[in-house]
């Protein structure tokens, strides 16, 4: 096969055009060509009056070697396809099926190989099912009735269910995991187009119907899925896993257990530092969500406020700040909806959401600064947790219990917003003016407001007066890290930590595929159940 890489391609190009236009890169006639796939599609805005697409597309053609020696191009590879393939069993026996806490995108597809190679896992879920949780969820918003084990953060799908469902990752992959996610979610429901678009998502209304999907496949190859059943408590006897206590008293025996418990299992941290299992205070990011009309966004991007044949645009922001700290865009929305994400009472998080069409009236992102264990004092490996929690208490309280707003001028002006600017905010849930800046400490209050001024010269009106302010974003990862070896082992046999409530990944990809390396590990050593 061979690979064109910086194919140009017009807005509205057709299948037809696709093949002339990789037909002229590689020099030959369309005929030759038996199939072009496009690999990997990103936009090119560069030049306003002549935004494209540049492609990645893969070409399927016989003479492979003389097409190489005519085009003489560093833009033409020849490529071989990485399948991934579920390892071989092992030869250790099991004597009960694998027990994995937390059915996230880390618990899902930890679930979903081990399902496919035989072994039959149980996943615990402490909240509901995608569509008990749903309504639970959105009667929170509507009425703010909160129900702490089913929540934004808790049930089916994890966080990422109540999200843009982002799905580009960072990580390295020669293993073929990343193509494996992508293509598990095209076939569980999502949009294709993941399959080759350079920022992929899915969208929280379709990212409902795909974990369901996956959650079936789960049951219908011998596993099973509880919901509304919380690990409280581990058992070990002699170094090893035992059993685990679910709720008040149910015992699950088991030798394996997977921990995919996700960023906001601060109970579950607890317990397992009671226990002994060895974790880590790490860095995370706080910091606030921003709107700001979608128009602007495009306009900024795109030139024109309504570009007719491009998708609500996107940016990505970072600065290096004054005091050495960064700042940066993260989880950014278009045409999305800022949401109460709250799994706590008395605490207010925000984070952001879209639907697949991203079609609000607004554009949000969070607006972070990185905190290390320096900034939480010296209260031990949950520190990190009792610093987030601090921060939504106080935005609780800003709020009076609803999520607090406060224009981008009167947090300049170190003042309470009592009235809205032309930005209407786009929130799940109850919202009321507040003053968000007394809610911060100094060091992120200043880290924010320097980093948004700088941010106008990128883009024209972001640092506008009524641009909002809404708080707090403290979710953005995990704050503990629970250790693990070369096998993926904690200080306990038997007890696999994965996924990014772990600390080893950030986001719906790379959580799922540490998920996967996670199966990888227990399918290398142990046998069928």
């Amino acid at each position: 096969m061979l690979r064109i890489l910086q194919l140009k391609l017009p807005l509205d190009y057709t299948e037809e055009f696709l093949y002339q236009a990789a037909a002229k890169e590689l020099r030959i006639p369309v005929a030759r060509i038996r199939n072009v796939r496009i690999r990997k599609r990103s936009l090119d805005a560069r030049k306003k009056q002549e935004i494209h697409y540049s492609a990645v597309a893969d070409a399927e053609v016989e003479k492979e070697e003389s097409i190489l020696k005519k085009c003489r191009n560093s833009q033409i590879q020849q490529v071989h396809d990485v399948t991934y393939v579920i390892p071989e069993c092992g030869s250790v026996s099991l004597k009960h099926r694998p027990v994995i806490v937390g059915t996230g995108p880390a618990g899902l597809f930890c679930g979903l190989l081990l399902a496919r190679a035989g072994y039959r896992p149980i996943l615990l879920e402490r909240g509901e099912d995608v569509e008990k949780r749903t309504r639970t969820v959105e009667t929170f918003w509507e009425r703010g009735i909160l129900k702490e084990n089913s929540n934004v953060q808790f049930g089916e799908g994890g966080a990422g269910t109540f999200s843009d469902g982002k799905l580009n990752t960072m990580v390295k992959d020669t293993m073929g995991r990343n193509r494996f996610v992508l293509e598990t979610f095209a076939e569980a429901g999502a949009d294709p187009n993941i399959l080759f678009l350079n920022k992929p998502h899915i969208g929280t209304d379709v990212l409902r119907k795909v974990v369901k999907n996956m959650r079936q496949e789960i049951l219908d190859l011998g596993g099973e899925v509880w919901f509304e059943s919380q690990l409280t408590d581990i058992q070990m006897k002699d170094g090893r896993i035992d059993s685990v206590t679910i709720g008040k008293d149910r015992r699950l025996d088991c030798e394996v257990l997977i921990l995919a418990i996700g960023h906001s299992a601060r109970d579950t941290f607890a317990m397992l530092e009671k226990k002994g299992i060895r974790m880590s205070a790490k860095s995370f990011a706080v910091g606030l969500r921003i709107e700001h009309p979608q128009s602007l966004i495009n306009k900024a991007q795109y030139g024109q406020e309504n570009h007719p044949l491009l998708p609500a645009a996107d940016y990505k922001l970072t600065r290096k700040l004054q005091n050495g700290r960064g700042i940066y865009s993260f989880c950014m929305c278009p045409g999305g909806y800022v949401v109460n994400a709250s799994s706590e009472k008395e605490r207010i998080a925000v984070n952001g959401m879209s639907y697949h069409a991203r079609d609000s009236r607004n554009a949000n992102s969070a607006m972070i600064v990185t905190v290390t264990p320096e900034d939480f004092g010296s209260e031990g490996v949950l520190a990190g947790v009792k610093f987030q929690q601090k921060l939504e208490a106080l935005a609780w309280k800003a709020g009076n219990g609803s999520v607090p707003v406060q224009l981008f001028g009167d947090f300049l002006r170190k003042q309470e917003s009592r009235e809205l600017g032309d930005v209407i905010p786009c929130i799940k849930g109850s919202w009321k003016l507040s003053d968000l800046r007394s809610v911060l400490p100094k060091f992120l209050g200043d880290s924010l407001e320097e980093g948004v001024l700088a941010f106008e010269r990128i883009i024209p009106g972001f640092s506008r007066y009524d641009a909002l302010f809404s708080g707090v974003e403290s979710r953005t990862s995990s704050p503990v890290r629970i250790e693990r070896n070369e096998e993926l082992l904690s200080n306990v046999a038997g007890l696999y930590p994965c996924g990014e409530g772990a600390g080893y990944a950030g986001g719906i990809t790379s959580a799922a595929m540490d998920g996967m390396k996670t199966a990888e590990a227990i399918i290398k050593k142990y046998t069928k159940f």
